[in-house]
């Protein structure tokens, strides 16, 4: 079955740094769209970034642009998402997201494959 595994998270102070990986397995990686995105208690899942199969073309939400950057490895079947100058209002679990498909993904509806999240809290 398919499976994606986010490590990375962790406790940081604002203005620092992270680098969040995603590992997959069971699914034809190369030909997946990858994302990622976050939820806070109480609100709706919200996209962060987003990565086409190729790795040529990625998208990002306003309030990261500039800041994050999204990566992936297809040999490794791996996705990452480094996160810089971070904020307090980044804190939130951070989902991996995968679609069969080779458009752009940046509607969460469309991911089919989720992984269990990781918690990025950032301190002020």
């Amino acid at each position: 079955q398919v499976q994606l595994v986010e490590s990375g998270g962790g406790l940081v102070q604002a203005g620092g740094s992270l680098r969040l990986s995603c590992a997959a397995s069971g699914l034809t990686f190369s030909i997946a769209a990858m994302g990622w995105l976050r939820q806070t208690p109480g609100k709706e899942r919200e996209f962060v970034a987003s990565i086409s199969w190729n790795g040529i073309s990625t998208d990002y939400a306003e309030s990261v642009k500039g800041r994050f950057t999204i990566s992936r490895d297809n040999a490794e079947n791996t996705v990452y998402l480094q996160m810089n100058s971070l904020k307090a209002e980044d804190t939130a679990v951070y989902y991996c997201a995968a679609a069969l498909t080779f458009r752009l993904v940046v509607n969460r509806r469309n991911y089919g494959y989720w992984g269990q999240g990781t918690q990025v809290t950032v301190s002020s």
